[in-house]
């Protein structure tokens, strides 16, 4: 990382990444996640789950039949994902056609500024107060001192935030009050997985975005009523095939749509912008916090990404 990433429950200094390539007649596809086993011990290990499917892959299983052997989560979003590179050279055409999807174009991300002291926060802020909208890391007890901080050192940024988890229940309706005075348009996963029930029984005076809450399609019949907009991300997801399905529920169902990422280079964004395209919000800014990305890949200027080439995937 260019600097410590910094949320309410861990400090990141590294990204564990897979890569994975999948070829067939010389032709390669490759897909990327990052490994959050890496730093959580509750999810499975992403190489195990690689490893344990490689029969079925190497057998020729194409994307639809890939859920049937791999579970959602970071291993399948990387085989996925080399599944749609490798069909996409194969065939000549560009994923966007293949998913017959709108033709990319560029596209505003968030950039994040790290969980710190209120005074950490808006010297960061204030850094990047040209972009055109921030993304804030909270932690708690304290946060309406950071934002009110970052707001005065980027009084023209629209802002979002991101509590990872950190609030509780007594603080949840006052600091919801205090966000919306200081004009934060969005909140995301401000309570712990598992106590969203609690969002139903209060006013929400900005929208409020499952983050933890939400894995893929099989999630959001337990957010109704809770949440606004939901944050999907391909590493949890399982990858760009079920990415677009549960972009198309999502909206069905009446949510808002967030596309975000977890640390990646380059390969790990390209895709995720397909999906980005049919967002209200998107925070694809992995590789800004990276100390080097991979080359050839994404252009970013600024805050603007410009649509993947074809040399780095799809």
């Amino acid at each position: 990382m260019i600097e410590p990433f910094v949320i309410s429950r861990l400090t990141q200094t590294t990204a564990e990444l897979v890569v994975v390539e999948i070829a067939e007649d010389g032709v390669v596809g490759r897909g990327e996640s990052e490994r959050a086993d890496a730093f959580d011990p509750h999810v499975p290990k992403t190489l195990d789950e690689i490893e344990a499917a490689r029969a079925a892959i190497e057998s020729g299983i194409d994307r639809a039949q890939l859920p049937d052997v791999m579970s959602a989560g970071a291993g399948r979003s990387a085989v996925d994902c080399a599944l749609w590179d490798l069909e996409a050279k194969q065939a000549g055409r560009p994923v966007w056609q293949i998913a017959d999807l709108a033709l990319p174009v560029p596209i505003t991300t968030a950039y994040t500024i790290s969980l710190g002291t209120p005074e950490e926060m808006a010297a960061a802020a204030a850094r990047n107060a040209e972009r055109p909208l921030l993304k804030l890391k909270l932690g708690g007890k304290g946060d309406l001192d950071r934002v009110s901080a970052v707001r005065a050192a980027a009084p023209k940024t629209r802002l979002i935030a991101d509590a990872n988890e950190a609030w509780s229940g007594e603080i949840l309706p006052s600091y919801l009050r205090g966000l919306a005075e200081m004009g934060v348009e969005l909140l995301e996963q401000p309570l712990k997985a598992g106590m969203d029930h609690l969002l139903a029984e209060i006013e929400r005076p900005i929208p409020v975005c499952a983050d933890e809450s939400f894995i893929d399609r099989s999630s959001l019949p337990g957010l109704a009523g809770c949440y606004d907009y939901v944050n999907l991300k391909l590493d949890k997801a399982g990858g760009l095939t079920e990415s677009l399905a549960a972009a198309e529920a999502v909206r069905a169902a009446g949510f808002g749509l967030m596309v975000g990422c977890m640390v990646g280079t380059s390969l790990s964004m390209a895709p995720a912008l397909l999906v980005a395209g049919l967002a209200d919000f998107v925070d694809l800014d992995g590789p800004l916090l990276l100390a080097q990305d991979r080359q050839p890949g994404l252009r970013y200027l600024d805050s603007i990404i410009e649509p993947a080439p074809r040399a780095l995937w799809g």
